[in-house]
């Protein structure tokens, strides 16, 4: 297939790229800098330099041809959620990264005679809300936070894409992987024996290894029986405390240490709300239709992230 890839530039991104070339499709990735890999030139991948969240950019020609060209999409574009303080500055630059991204690229799909089939847009389990005792499926309705209402309009910028198009949101948990996301965080203090739960230990943290997300992207792009919303998690989520301590064991390192909510709250603002608090998430649909975790156990996932070759 020929992919247009918007927001694949970084820790996801940085597999899923070169898997979706080892399966043989054609990409364009669409990035606000110019190149973000120093591999050698590949003759299947195509860097085009705009920021997909400006309307200008809508009106280049490489990026109309990319587009139309193009069989599927995959948007995964959002400025990261808890690296920093939300400050009203900072919300917004969540909102507009991806509310406004989704739009203007729904928005071009709709103005072409022939458009992609298949748009895989991101979301986030952020959709349900928080809690430490509800159990969320793909049929469960959003929560009313800022993630939730985030979520339920990036979610809802995606049904205005044409009739002809299949459009598959998935509902993102915490990433597995060793280069990026909560664990990169968490393993240099954990590799120095200071580990241990964030907050209560008690919060839900649903979760998906890195690999699982890429090879649910290649699947959701290929197999026509994709459509609609999915949770894109791992079948058991867990405590956070038993996050910390399968990481603790993994690595062969003490984790007892628990880190304060407040100190954390204190360097992300509500930001903290996405580690301090979380929800218990199943991805019934994607089970429901077969999909093969080949990480469906936490511990092995995280063995997978840490090791050598994995780096």
């Amino acid at each position: 297939m020929r992919l247009l890839l918007l927001g694949c530039t970084g820790f996801v991104g940085r597999e899923l790229v070169p898997f979706l070339l080892n399966l043989g499709h054609q990409l364009t990735l669409v990035s606000r800098r110019s190149r973000t890999y120093a591999e050698a030139p590949d003759p299947r991948l195509t860097h085009l330099c705009c920021d997909p969240a400006d309307p200008a950019s809508w009106a280049q020609p490489a990026l109309l041809e990319a587009l139309a060209a193009a069989d599927g999409v995959v948007n995964l574009a959002g400025e990261p959620i808890a690296d920093q303080r939300w400050t009203p500055s900072h919300r917004q630059r969540l909102l507009d990264s991806r509310l406004v991204t989704t739009r203007q690229l729904v928005g071009a799909m709709a103005a072409l005679a022939n458009p992609p089939k298949v748009l895989v847009n991101g979301s986030a389990v952020g959709y349900y809300g928080t809690s430490l005792d509800a159990c969320f499926t793909e049929a469960s309705p959003p929560g009313d936070d800022f993630l939730a209402r985030l979520c339920t309009g990036w979610e809802a910028a995606t049904q205005v894409a044409p009739e002809a198009c299949r459009v598959v949101v998935l509902r993102i948990g915490i990433v597995i992987g060793p280069d990026g996301g909560a664990l990169a965080k968490m393993l240099p203090v954990f590799r120095f024996g200071f580990g241990g739960p964030v907050g209560s230990g008690q919060q839900w943290m649903s979760w998906i290894q890195r690999h699982d997300l890429c090879r649910l992207i290649a699947t959701a792009l290929e197999d026509s029986a994709y459509a609609g919303p999915y949770n894109a998690v791992a079948p058991e989520p867990v405590r956070m405390a038993t996050f910390a301590s399968s990481l603790g064991r993994v690595l062969g390192r003490p984790s007892l240490l628990p880190v304060p909510g407040p100190l954390l709250q204190l360097l992300l603002g509500d930001g903290a709300k996405v580690v301090l608090e979380g929800q218990q998430v199943k991805p019934e649909r994607l089970l429901a239709q077969g999909f093969h975790f080949q990480y469906p156990d936490l511990s092995a996932a995280l063995a997978a992230a840490t090791s050598p070759g994995r780096h």
